[in-house]
């Protein structure tokens, strides 16, 4: 199962993303600038990997608002990699679920990779094995795949600050 998505027009320019290291788990949490609040869901989603990873997208009236890596995938250095030419801006609806819209949590196992680059300040989650997908941005510095059945494929974090060393 993968979790599907509505793509809008934007009501709001980008929003900025803060990013912060747990330094003792190395849990990284994106929170996004907010573009509102919308009639989809509310709660988490929980992307689980095969190998035990986890991504929790925080989920307010539809719209993401925090991205975290819970437990990261085992990641993959690749010299040259760059996020899509093409980035569309649109506004990013995950859907109350019609069957059950009082669901505030929902988990989905999937296959997980990561890949970053040499830098270790972009990284690229890949979920499933989509091979074409359109580029959104859900804020500066944050983008999601999305395949050509509306579903989640992919998640880009840009310019991410360095995990501390422990002292």
């Amino acid at each position: 199962m993968r979790i599907t998505v509505q793509l809008e027009p934007p009501a709001a320019p980008p929003g900025t993303v803060e990013y912060t290291w747990d330094p003792d788990t190395d849990i990284l949490s994106a929170q996004l600038g907010s573009r509102g609040d919308g009639a989809g869901m509310s709660g988490s989603v929980g992307l689980e990997g095969s190998d035990g990873s986890w991504l929790v997208l925080d989920v307010k009236g539809g719209h993401i608002h925090a991205v975290e890596v819970a437990v990261w995938p085992d990641v993959r250095r690749v010299s040259a990699l760059a996020p899509p030419a093409t980035v569309e801006d649109a506004a990013v609806i995950v859907p109350a679920r019609r069957s059950q819209p009082d669901v505030a949590s929902l988990e989905v196992d999937t296959r997980l990779s990561a890949d970053t680059n040499s830098a270790e300040n972009t990284f690229h989650f890949r979920l499933g094995r989509s091979d074409e997908a359109r580029t959104v941005r859900l804020a500066r510095d944050v983008l999601l795949d999305v395949d050509a059945q509306s579903r989640i494929a992919g998640l880009w974090l840009l310019n991410v600050p360095p995990c501390p060393q422990p002292s």
